[in-house]
């Protein structure tokens, strides 16, 4: 496992957001398609559509457009709503590391004793 933090976000009204759903954004991003973002994170689509679908839940707005599938294919995309959860995620993981680098850096040396 990577040293660092791992960060999950509690926001009121049971909202919770982590690394796997960070994750699951940026590979529908990169990918442009829910099911690929899924086999990228070794997921079931079902599994990578759910938690699609409760994000765009949770957040009150659409993060994810998905254009059904089909011969003409389909695909996904993050909304500028989807875009601005990543990075507002990613600001509170960078702002964490960077206040907690000495502590960790303690915590790490104490693991040498072993």
């Amino acid at each position: 496992m990577a040293e660092g933090l791992s960060i999950r976000v509690d926001l009121g009204g049971g909202v919770r957001i982590g690394p796997g759903k960070i994750a699951l954004l940026e590979a529908i991003a990169a990918t442009g398609s829910i099911s690929a973002a899924g086999r990228k994170l070794r997921m079931s689509y079902k599994r990578a559509w759910d938690l699609t679908e409760q994000l765009n839940h949770d957040f009150g707005a659409r993060l994810v457009a998905a254009s059904p599938g089909g011969a003409g294919g389909g695909g996904a995309a993050l909304t500028e709503h989807g875009q601005a959860v990543v990075a507002h995620y990613r600001a509170i993981e960078q702002a964490a590391s960077v206040a907690a680098r000495a502590a960790l850096a303690a915590l790490e040396a104490l693991t040498a004793a072993r």
